[in-house]
């Protein structure tokens, strides 16, 4: 199984990766946006940086913070006038497995 690229990153620079959450949280606790569409905006750049992992983790977060299945399309298909169709298409099955594995683990929870 490969490993998670984040977590090697923890485990290989721990000092450096705690410092990069440190930065997190500091831009999460940001007043100006609620934290669902902080999230939204976040699957939005990951589509833009063509990071499908990216786009997933955080659609699990948006799901979560209460975005709905359109919230969720919408934020990746907002880059087709900017990256265009390919970025799209790479993202959206990504976000779409997101969604559905934070409606499962939901489910699981309830």
């Amino acid at each position: 199984m490969e490993k998670n690229p984040f977590e090697l990153f923890q485990q290989e620079c721990p000092e450096l990766a705690a410092r990069f959450n440190s930065l997190v949280e500091v831009q999460k606790s940001l007043a100006g946006l609620d934290p669902k569409t902080k999230q939204l905006i976040n699957i939005a750049i990951q589509t833009a940086t063509r990071n499908p992992r990216g786009v997933r983790l955080h659609a699990i977060m948006a799901h979560t913070l209460g975005a709905t299945r359109d919230e969720i399309i919408g934020a990746v298909v907002m880059n087709l006038h900017i990256t265009g169709l390919v970025t799209v298409l790479e993202s959206l099955p990504a976000a779409l497995e997101g969604l559905e594995e934070a409606k499962h683990t939901q489910k699981n929870r309830d």
